[in-house]
């Protein structure tokens, strides 16, 4: 009878590990949210007031809210270019990287006066981006998928290389470079190779609808293709997934090289519908902000919409936040980074939890094995 009862206790958080894994994200940004509101206060202001200038400079207006999905159309795209690869057990960091290597690809194809309709230039600078980004990242996954370099090293080296190799290209004598620029940049994108305002008077571009649609669909190719299936397998278990007759280093190679795609699109979205033209720092961050989204998202692509959405937010009510009570903008930086470590926090707890629990069934069954 005891035995009986602890096997159904056993059982249960089965159910709640579920509930609790779904929730991480939100109690780690409610976590993070109260930490902040204690730092707002000893800084000698009202966190209420503070929370909520930064939710008028959010979405207090329909052009706030654009602000929020132009800043976000990268960081969605970015994000679950990250998120894939942490479900495969991969640290893909390079997305900085990847997002100069597209900026350069979709900049040389942009800049061209092509004589084509502007829906195929945009499609021709998309398509170079992403060429761009794939060969830049072929180099660390190949060394990660059959040299075992760590990818973590060799990304991050890799953007540095990206990030000095745009300075050079947009440097005259460069072919991309404007002549007599006082500032190193590109020339300015072709009218035909502009992505489109959907808001007038704001930035407002397609980029985060791509972003939408690139979430949505790696969740369905994580969740309900037999590529997701391995890719999850890796993550949880690469010996076994090895036994199982899955090709790790094949799949490791095709994920890594996913994330950089995903980074050159988002370079490509932030060229042809933001900043207009090619040039040193135009990222500010952005590709490592895309790994802090899909941390905060637990990796799941569906999550890094909201995560996205609330880091953009975040930026974009700063600044009102900074005016109207005087917290200074790197505020919001240290909100992230303090929901991001409240949801690591989060899951590390739950993973002991879980280990007790594996324990406890464990012995249990040896009673049970002991008393037949």
């Amino acid at each position: 009878m005891n035995n009986k009862k602890q096997r159904g206790y056993v059982s249960l958080p089965g159910i709640g590990d579920l509930a609790l894994s779904g929730l991480r994200p939100l109690i780690g940004i409610l976590l993070g949210l109260i930490a902040g509101a204690g730092l707002i206060a000893l800084s000698g202001v009202n966190p209420l007031s503070a929370y909520v200038a930064m939710l008028k400079g959010a979405f207090g207006s329909p052009q706030a809210f654009a602000n929020v999905l132009v800043r976000a159309s990268p960081l969605l795209i970015g994000g679950v270019g990250v998120a894939i690869g942490i479900k495969a057990g991969l640290w893909n960091v390079g997305i900085e990287g990847y997002m100069y290597a597209g900026a350069i690809g979709a900049g040389m194809v942009g800049i061209a006066a092509l004589p084509v309709a502007p829906i195929v230039h945009i499609i021709l600078s998309f398509l170079a981006a992403i060429a761009f980004a794939v060969v830049w990242g072929l180099g660390p996954a190949y060394m990660k998928a059959y040299r075992g370099v760590n990818e973590v090293v060799a990304t991050i080296m890799m953007n540095y290389v990206a990030i000095f190799f745009t300075s050079w290209m947009v440097h005259e004598p460069q072919p991309m470079a404007e002549p007599g620029s006082f500032f190193p940049m590109s020339r300015m994108i072709a009218p035909t190779a502009k992505l489109p305002i959907l808001m007038k008077g704001t930035s407002l571009h397609p980029g985060f609808i791509i972003g939408l649609i690139a979430c949505v669909v790696l969740y369905f190719v994580l969740r309900y293709t037999p590529f997701g299936f391995r890719t999850r397998m890796l993550g949880v278990n690469p010996v076994g997934s090895r036994y199982a007759g899955v090709n790790v280093r094949q799949q490791m190679l095709f994920v890594l090289l996913i994330g950089a795609l995903m980074g050159g699109v988002s370079g490509a979205v932030e060229i042809l519908g933001l900043k207009q033209r090619v040039y040193m720092d135009f990222v500010a961050g952005v590709g490592y902000e895309s790994v802090a989204v899909a941390l905060l998202a637990g990796g799941n692509p569906l999550g890094v919409i909201a995560s996205a959405l609330f880091f953009s937010a975040l930026k974009a009510g700063g600044a009102t936040m900074s005016i109207q009570t005087g917290v200074g903008g790197p505020m919001t930086v240290v909100i992230e980074a303090l929901c991001v470590i409240f949801v690591i926090g989060v899951g590390y707890s739950e993973r002991k939890r879980l280990e007790r629990l594996d324990v406890a069934e464990k012995e249990d069954k040896e009673v049970e094995y002991d008393v037949a």
